[in-house]
């Protein structure tokens, strides 16, 4: 693969990957809220979780989607669902930041599994597996994987990272 290819490969993992999305404001959160190892497991889960999603979309998965009509409104029920979720977690949500609390990070599991409900993650991994492969091009996808992993875990750890630096303004201290 050449050059030619693999830079704008590496443009569009970049603006799918650090543009907002659900999981990317979870990091945010998780950077307000927890410490900044916390969230970058919760990062690297969802890179990892999206990396499986755009391999099994670049080796056929997508074909079973036209095939399969059900399966491609399942998917979309399943998204408005976790929409319809984090809007009403958001709703319930006071604002504050307290100190003491003792929630639960969202942890790897969370962040892998949530990409399968995300549809960011779906539109990213069939428009650009449509865009810069041949189909089912085992080595074409493995090479546009290798670089979308590094791309979306800096990006969803600069997410987490700008939120810990929110947790620090907001707190009234600076970096």
């Amino acid at each position: 693969m050449s050059l030619a290819m693999i830079l704008p490969m590496s443009a569009f993992a970049l603006a799918s990957s650090i543009s907002p999305g659900p999981v990317n404001l979870v990091c945010l959160a998780s950077g307000t809220r927890y410490p900044i190892s916390q969230g970058l497991i919760f990062a690297t889960g969802a890179t990892l979780g999206f990396i499986v999603l755009f391999v099994a979309v670049g080796l056929g998965l997508y074909s079973v989607l036209a095939v399969v009509p059900g399966f491609t409104q399942a998917l979309r029920w399943a998204g408005v669902a976790f929409l319809l979720y984090l809007s009403f977690r958001l709703v319930q949500d006071d604002g504050r930041l307290a100190e003491g609390e003792a929630r639960k990070a969202p942890g790897f599991v969370a962040g892998a599994l949530m990409q399968w409900a995300n549809p960011k993650a779906w539109l990213a991994s069939a428009s650009g597996i449509g865009a810069y492969t041949r189909g089912a091009d085992l080595e074409e996808v493995v090479i546009f994987a290798a670089l979308y992993l590094p791309i979306c875990w800096l990006s969803l750890g600069s997410w987490v990272y700008a939120g810990a630096f929110l947790r620090q303004y907001i707190r009234g201290r600076r970096f």
